[in-house]
């Protein structure tokens, strides 16, 4: 059987698994070896440190039951989720894999963390006490992370309170700390005084925490400061082939194609509209692709009228613009510089891949990578290209 790589030219025609790609509107490519490349790179970077692997929200919506162990088999032995129910659901894949909760402690749940030998990372004082107490309660010394909010201003305990609790070893005692994390809030912008400032006062916190393994690099921090003393990192876009800078290149292998059937071609008149609303007419006698995707397969409906470059699709061998408002299962784009013979019904375009990426749609939205990949439907057959 033939495994159709991402980013290939050419949308596959093959199955895989036994999903018949012609029965969807899309075809979603997550090329599993880029992902485990990336991964290395980042990894290579830190020899001194480990590098760990956000996978959170299904794994930026590229599937976790499928990314997580490819990771796992690249040598990534810690993990971060958001929620318990993903760190339940990544658990019964990987046994033995070291698992973190971002969103920390949910009162009365420290039971669900012990007995999925999941860590919580705490992020304020209750949560630090009602661990510290069920850990007493047990008579065991069970494993933490420790948030501490150096600018964010979002989870984490405030410096003020990190410090105090650095002087309480009666409850720091009660448990493991594992580790001591913060998250940047401009890691993105390397040039941001705010990377420098947090930074130091991140080190500041950690020097009194004496022998717990710190984290604060996620994908652009661990790629910009390959001189910052790091214990753990935490790559998240950058692995699945997002640009983690706004400022440069993106130095990532690509991770994800998509590619649209064309369900029909048809001409349309002068003056003539496409669409809901009546928002895109024809200047001159015109050509239009109909493809079978649209916002419920996270095609964002923003990209009908782009403030910052006309949406293209790739296909025939040409770039095509949107036409009209993306609806919820269609899509249409203006085929009439394509010769007509170039097109057909059931052929592929292009809506990620090797001529667009993921950071050139998110341009065109007016947003980030993240969103554009976590946004993505269930309606595609997905392909997975092994690592």
């Amino acid at each position: 059987m033939t495994v159709w790589m991402a980013g290939a030219q050419h949308a596959p025609t093959q199955r895989l698994a036994g999903e018949e790609p012609a029965l969807a509107g899309g075809i979603l490519g997550i090329d599993l070896k880029a992902l485990a490349a990336n991964w290395q790179r980042i990894a290579a970077q830190h020899p001194q440190a480990e590098c760990g692997a956000v996978v959170k929200a299904d794994a930026y919506g590229l599937g976790m039951e499928q990314v997580a162990p490819a990771l796992a088999r690249a040598g990534c032995n810690s993990f971060f989720v958001a929620l318990p129910a993903e760190a339940e659901r990544l658990r019964a894949l990987l046994p033995s894999a070291r698992i973190f909760v971002f969103s920390g402690l949910p009162a009365g749940e420290a039971a669900f963390f012990h007995e999925h030998s999941v860590v919580p990372v705490l992020n304020d004082m209750a949560e630090v006490e009602e661990w510290a107490a069920y850990c007493r309660r047990r008579e065991l010394r069970l494993p933490a992370a420790l948030h501490v909010d150096t600018g964010m201003n979002r989870l984490g305990l405030p410096p003020a309170d990190a410090r105090r609790l650095a002087q309480r070893r009666e409850l720091l005692e009660c448990f493991r700390p594992q580790l001591l994390m913060s998250h940047l809030a401009c890691a993105d912008t390397p040039g941001h005084e705010m990377n420098t400032r947090q930074h130091a006062l991140f080190e500041e916190i950690a020097a009194l925490f004496d022998g717990v393994p710190t984290s604060l690099a996620n994908s652009a921090a661990a790629l910009a400061w390959p001189q910052w003393r790091q214990d753990v990192l935490r790559p998240g876009i950058a692995l699945y082939g997002g640009n983690p800078f706004s400022d440069r290149p993106n130095p990532m292998q690509p991770v994800v194609s998509l590619y649209a059937t064309v369900l029909q071609v048809r001409e349309v008149k002068k003056g003539e509209t496409v669409g809901y609303g009546a928002s895109w007419r024809a200047r001159a006698d015109s050509r239009i692709a109909i493809l079978g995707v649209g916002y419920a397969d996270g095609i964002c409906r923003c990209l009908s009228s782009s403030a910052e470059g006309t949406a293209q699709v790739f296909i025939a061998g040409q770039f095509a613009p949107y036409a009209g408002r993306v609806s919820m299962d269609l899509l249409a784009v203006d085929v009439s510089h394509i010769p007509a013979d170039s097109l057909e019904r059931g052929m592929r375009a292009e809506i990620l891949g090797s001529h667009i990426s993921v950071d050139e749609m998110a341009r065109w939205a007016s947003t980030i990578p993240y969103e554009i990949l976590t946004s993505l439907g269930q309606r595609f057959t997905r392909l997975y290209t092994p690592a």
